[in-house]
């Protein structure tokens, strides 16, 4: 079967696997969908906590589909998979084999932030196939030199940025790689078309920041947490490192079942080889050294996006060392990890009965609706509270009403009719069976 044809056979896979599973065992969309989509109700240039993009895409949809969960888990499953087709394609320009840009994205598998947790759209999630696109017509421009890949290439770094500013490690790993380029070879005047073209991009929101004190950046530097003591500067990188370490161990044993040997040559003259060491582990290098120097608590989630392109380096270092004669081996041994993921996902949220997904945020919402109604007044115009029980209910009430987040566990409903506009407290309307 060509390989091509493969590729598809498992993206469409993993992306049924991953779509059903939450839509059949979930009874709530997880906290940070319903987050985005709570902003999506107001959409600005920005939000407290992060820039715009991941509540515009869950609007663009809600706005489509309305309220069915199962439309955000396959929103979610087409960012990842869109993620691993561009990871296949730079890894195929990269090691000139289509078998092993394959097993690139194969190995992606084994690590749980491109399945286990993917279900739940979020700021991350939104990041990757931005980030995948990036290193692709990043590499791409260096290549071939086109206008049309530099202005794509803009587009996408400003869009990964507006999804997360943590994208802006990725950005300066590129931006290494260019000027050590460009000093082995001459500048050309497209270099500076991505660079204008993210900032045009760019500009309502950085408009926006300056008009609302940096809202977003100081919440995520509050976010990594006060140093407490001197020492935080050691144990945090330490634990950030060993978190990495742990996480990948599923992936590293697809690697090693995949090669003979662990023992490999390399030239750092090799620009291939530092494009990918640029785009991969320079920016968890980097993540490293911000710990280390700010004493920075670096949470596990955010390292989502970094470890995309960690199989097309190790193909490529090890590339001689690949075993054909093992390949059975190794896809047993992926096919039980790919199975394995969505089994425990679906164990979990099943058996566990206290998480977000179990909250009764449809039943919730239907009360609230028949309460008003039999009190003369069925339209809700806004909802004001906390992200969570303000969210749900406007994703949920059928008018669609604006939601207004504020850090209080008073929630407040906004609603017109025949006398006229009312605002009624949630608990005034319904029992307090629901919390």
């Amino acid at each position: 079967m060509a390989i091509n044809r493969q590729l598809h056979i498992f993206l469409l896979t993993h992306l049924i696997i991953w779509t059903l599973v939450p839509t059949l065992t979930n009874h709530n969309l997880p906290l940070d969908t319903i987050e985005a989509l709570a902003w999506g109700s107001n959409l600005d240039w920005g939000f407290n906590k992060h820039p715009p993009l991941s509540a515009t895409v869950v609007k663009i949809f809600y706005l489509i589909f309305g309220s069915q969960d199962w439309v955000y888990y396959f929103l979610s499953q087409l960012f990842v998979i869109t993620a691993f087709y561009f990871v296949y394609k730079l890894s195929k320009e990269i090691l000139n084999k289509e078998s092993y840009a394959f097993f690139s994205v194969l190995l992606l598998e084994g690590i749980y932030f491109y399945n286990f947790t993917t279900p739940e759209f979020n700021v991350n999630v939104c990041m990757l196939p931005f980030w995948a696109m990036t290193t692709y017509y990043g590499y791409k421009c260096l290549k071939e030199n086109l206008t049309k890949d530099y202005v794509i290439f803009g587009i996408v770094i400003a869009l990964g940025f507006l999804s997360k500013y943590l994208f802006i490690y990725l950005i300066i790993g590129i931006k290494i790689f260019y000027i050590y380029y460009i000093s082995k070879n001459n500048f050309k005047i497209n270099y500076i078309i991505p660079g204008i073209i993210f900032l045009l991009i760019l500009t309502p929101h950085l408009i926006w920041l300056t008009e609302n004190n940096y809202i977003t950046i100081a919440y995520g530097l509050k976010r990594t947490g006060e140093v407490k003591s001197y020492i935080d500067h050691i144990v945090l990188p330490l634990v950030f490192l060993g978190k990495q370490i742990g996480i990948l161990i599923p992936f590293f044993i697809l690697v090693i079942m995949l090669s003979e040997s662990i023992k490999t040559n390399f030239s750092l003259k090799d620009q291939n080889l530092l494009y990918l060491l640029s785009v991969t582990l320079l920016p968890i290098f980097l993540m490293f050294i911000t710990s280390l120097i700010i004493g920075a608590k670096i949470r596990t989630m955010w390292m989502t996006p970094f470890y995309l392109l960690i199989g097309t380096l190790l193909i490529y270092l090890f590339q001689n060392k690949i075993n054909m004669d093992k390949i059975t081996n190794f896809i047993y041994v992926f096919i039980f990890l790919f199975l394995l993921s969505p089994f425990l996902y679906g164990y979990i949220s099943v058996t566990q009965t206290n998480k977000r997904t179990d909250y009764n945020g449809r039943e919730i919402a239907n009360l609230v609706e028949r309460k008003l109604i039999q009190l003369g007044y069925e339209n809700v115009m806004e909802v004001t509270g906390n992200e969570w029980v303000a969210g749900n209910l406007c994703y949920h009430l059928k008018s669609k009403p604006k939601c207004v987040i504020l850090n209080t566990n008073i929630i407040i409903i906004g609603a017109e009719g025949k006398n006229g506009l009312a605002s009624f407290g949630l608990k005034e309307l319904i029992s307090n069976n629901y919390k």
